[in-house]
């Protein structure tokens, strides 16, 4: 049994709290104002929120400008891609000039060889954020899955060197190793509070905690125990306290190391 957390702030650097205001029917600052104070609660003091494409970027922008704890990025999501167009391109990169510091990343971008939505439309949509990012100097948070070797292989192509977040990784040491010397920070999940996902509580345990930071996905990716609910970034502690516990280290060390992974991952004070 792990203790508290109730000395340490954390930081959910993956989750999309701006869904609640869709499901709940209020509207954003309502929804957004509750679920804040929930996380902090359980000693999450900051969050950043990915987008998924044209539908969420102003809502993200609107957010964050009214609490300076919450952090976003921006960019297309694979999932979402069949409406996306050329002149929502434009619409971004007007949005990336005139961001604000709370604007901190491309994405979620990614691949993903498991869904529906034609390869050719994906990685051409990924190359072009991934020349954005290069032209704004900011990190990628990439969501990956059947699609790791094609990823690679485009961001060594392109010479894509500013790094980011692999999003709720469960491949295998190896290939953690390979973002990790990309530059690129492992995003640690509820994955690893299942006791049958042995391979990747095994790979979290190896790897460098100084590129290791923790996220939610909220409010998808429930933790064991809660399967069937919706996420929350509160549930965050339950993710640190495993990781802690299958890395057999001091909650101490473990807490600050992952708080400072999750500002220079984006270039954020501390």
């Amino acid at each position: 049994m792990t203790s508290q957390t109730n000395d340490f702030p954390l930081f959910d650097t993956h989750c999309h709290a701006d869904f609640e205001a869709f499901e709940q029917g209020f509207t954003p600052d309502q929804s957004i104002d509750g679920y804040l104070n929930e996380a902090k609660q359980a000693q999450v003091e900051k969050l950043l929120i990915p987008s998924i494409g044209q539908s969420n970027w102003k809502k993200l922008g609107n957010i964050a400008q009214s609490h300076p704890n919450v952090y976003y990025a921006l960019g297309f999501h694979p999932y979402f891609l069949e409406q996306a167009d050329e002149v929502q391109f434009e619409e971004l990169r007007q949005l990336l000039a005139s961001k604000t510091r709370q604007c901190v990343a491309i994405g979620e971008c990614g691949l993903d060889f498991f869904v529906d939505v034609e390869r050719e439309k994906q990685e051409r949509f990924f190359i072009q954020q991934m020349e954005l990012a290069k032209a704004f100097e900011l990190p990628l948070i990439i969501h990956e899955r059947k699609s790791y070797n094609r990823l690679i292989e485009l961001i060594k192509r392109h010479k894509f060197t500013f790094g980011g977040v692999i999003h709720g990784f469960s491949g295998s040491e190896q290939q953690a190793l390979v973002w990790i010397k990309l530059g690129f920070y492992i995003g640690v999940g509820g994955t690893i509070t299942y006791p049958r996902a042995q391979k990747t509580r095994t790979t979290i345990a190896k790897l460098p905690l100084e590129y290791l930071v923790i996220e939610t996905d909220a409010p998808d990716m429930p933790i064991h125990g809660n399967q069937g609910k919706r996420n929350h970034s509160k549930y965050l502690t339950k993710i640190l306290n495993e990781l802690v516990l299958i890395r057999k280290e001091t909650k101490q060390s473990v807490v600050t190391q992952i708080w400072h992974n999750s500002h220079r991952a984006f270039g954020i004070c501390e």
